[in-house]
């Protein structure tokens, strides 16, 4: 599988039954849309994944359904998030063996940290690995976040290939750029506006939107793409409102009630997060209802 990675790369939900066992026949299923729609990678245990809430073994059956279901179409890129270089090394060894062909490293930070080892952390594993890292900065839920020195380091080691900011400073995004050069490149969140990302010379995004508007976010990638902006920006303006809905309501709740109304039976994500409530899955069903036409 190529390691070029670029485009749309949906931020997988995480199907789990009452008894915590992964359901990897939906997840098999969705894989397999999502890939039809066109999209360009899997990111399974992203945010949207709930890596938090699980286990390594409900991680790992996670990552192996999604490689299973891709089949070699499209590029897997494999979560990896701990709170000790240990426990990240395991994961990214693990995902590594079951055919990942990337990883996306999050630092799970309790403690404070310096700069000297959040970039130790990050440094290991891709150390440990022999495919390419994308490290993931979200200063909203991490304790610890990468500092442009940091990152800028980063950027040279030759597996640290690709960084994806959540951070909602897009000036932020032309910094790492110009800093970085073509030794690292960009992939937007969905707390950014992706055609504005693209333009400044963003690669794509990995981020839970995809999930449920699969085919409008390959068409704005192509559309980017082809430098064809006033096309993409009227895009943008209308699917920016899922991401305005994501913004107000939980992450994990929003993807699962999105992906339940077009069939995809993903459940409820995992207490103590509730899931939407009737007035808050009509918002998600009217945008859904309001983009089929994109």
């Amino acid at each position: 599988m190529a390691s070029n990675f670029h485009g749309v790369f949906p931020y997988l939900p995480s199907p789990i039954n009452a008894e915590g066992v992964i359901r990897t026949e939906v997840l098999g299923r969705l894989c397999d849309d999502l890939i039809r729609a066109g999209v360009h990678g899997l990111t399974p245990l992203g945010s949207t994944g709930e890596f938090a809430y699980l286990d390594f073994a409900q991680r790992s059956a996670v990552v192996r359904a999604t490689i299973e279901a891709a089949a070699g179409r499209v590029p897997v890129v494999a979560g990896v998030a701990a709170t000790t270089i240990a426990g990240a090394l395991a994961q990214a060894k693990a995902w590594q063996a079951h055919g990942a062909d990337g990883i996306l490293a999050v630092l799970e930070a309790y403690f404070p940290l310096g700069d000297a080892q959040i970039e130790a952390y990050f440094r290991a594993i891709a150390d440990a690995v022999d495919v390419p890292v994308v490290i993931y900065t979200n200063p909203q839920f991490q304790r610890a976040d990468l500092t442009l020195d940091v990152i800028s380091r980063l950027a040279t080691h030759p597996r640290i290939r690709y960084i994806k900011d959540a951070s909602t400073n897009t000036g932020r995004l032309l910094s790492i750029i110009n800093r970085c050069g073509d030794e690292l490149q960009v992939f937007a969140a969905s707390a950014h506006i992706p055609a504005a990302v693209m333009l400044i010379g963003g690669v794509g995004w990995m981020a839970g939107p995809a999930c449920i508007i699969p085919r409008q976010s390959v068409k704005l990638y192509r559309l980017c793409r082809a430098g064809d902006w006033n096309e993409a920006l009227a895009l943008q303006r209308r699917l920016w409102r899922v991401n305005e809905a994501f913004a107000r309501y939980n992450l994990a709740a929003c993807i699962k009630a999105g992906l339940s109304l077009q069939g995809h039976d993903v459940g409820d994500p995992l207490p103590p997060q509730a899931p939407l409530g009737a007035a808050e899955r009509a918002v998600i069903a009217a945008l859904l209802d309001e983009l089929k036409d994109a």
